[in-house]
């Protein structure tokens, strides 16, 4: 009759080096880690802008809080320049994922953005060419983007949106909402899209607030109530300078118990000089 041997026991110093091997894997999967984190951290940091643009009559902030564990940084981005027709352009997004992959996406976004809104004015246009751009260069990443073209001279803010949260604005004299433009698909789904551009005439002094869904969802709070807080957090606060704004906008994503990164952008106008009406 055949007997199976006995299992031999492994040793105390043979438990002892599987411990250690074990343990430097680990040490190593977490310097890589660690590494990943830091790498995502930089692009961030020195993609997005040192300063916004700002005018008599329009004070501008931003903010950007990256999600509270992991690798979830990188994904959320904003931007402001000057047009070559003396308007001001401002931009805010997501792009899917984290890590240094959607770090570098997002850089090229940006990027994109300028170098076509150097060309034409149109949000839309702007929109859609960017659009095309990324997928021309078989990017496997999408983005929700929202595009404004601010006027000082008409008054009026021009946007376009790609799959984006919603815009809210408050005026001084007591209205506010929720911004409901038309808009088309993430950026890097599908080429030859079209991006409707909404009109918003500024006619008294407020703010117009954009942000990612990172501020208005999150683990105790559904998107609705959130873009529903902030309008009322946006309008108890219109009168406010516009960096307080943007903190107070900000806070709102520690009370979702967002795990995503968050960003805020704040456009504060109080009457541009030489406007038209």
């Amino acid at each position: 009759m055949n007997r199976r041997r006995p299992r031999r026991s492994a040793s105390a110093e043979e438990l002892l080096t599987t411990l250690q091997k074990l343990t430097a894997r680990a040490r190593h999967e977490v310097q890589v880690h660690q590494a990943r984190v830091e790498l995502a951290e930089a692009l961030q940091r020195e993609t997005l802008p040192g300063s916004l643009p700002a005018l008599p009559g329009l004070q501008t902030a931003a903010r950007y809080s990256p999600a509270r564990s992991g690798l979830n940084i990188g994904g959320d981005w904003y931007d402001g320049f000057r047009l070559p027709d003396g308007t001001l352009a401002f931009a805010i997004g997501d792009v899917q994922g984290h890590d240094v992959e959607a770090a570098a996406f997002m850089g090229q976004i940006r990027i994109a953005m300028r170098a076509i809104a150097a060309t034409t004015a149109d949000p839309g246009q702007i929109m859609a060419r960017t659009n095309d751009l990324l997928l021309s260069i078989g990017s496997t990443l999408l983005a929700t983007c929202t595009f404004v073209r601010l006027d000082p001279r008409a008054r009026e803010l021009r946007t376009a949106r790609a799959g984006h949260v919603s815009a809210i604005w408050a005026a001084v004299d007591g209205r506010s909402g929720i911004a409901q433009d038309e808009g088309g698909l993430p950026l890097g789904i599908q080429a030859k899209q079209e991006y409707p551009v909404t009109r918003h005439r500024l006619t008294a002094p407020g703010a117009f607030v954009l942000v990612t869904d990172g501020v208005v969802e999150g683990r105790s709070l559904p998107i609705d109530e959130g873009l529903e807080a902030v309008m009322r957090l946006v309008t108890a606060h219109v009168s406010a300078a516009a960096e307080r704004l943007a903190d107070e906008v900000m806070r709102m994503a520690e009370r979702t118990g967002h795990e995503d990164d968050a960003a805020v952008l704040v456009l504060r106008h109080s009457g541009f000089p030489g406007g038209a009406g």
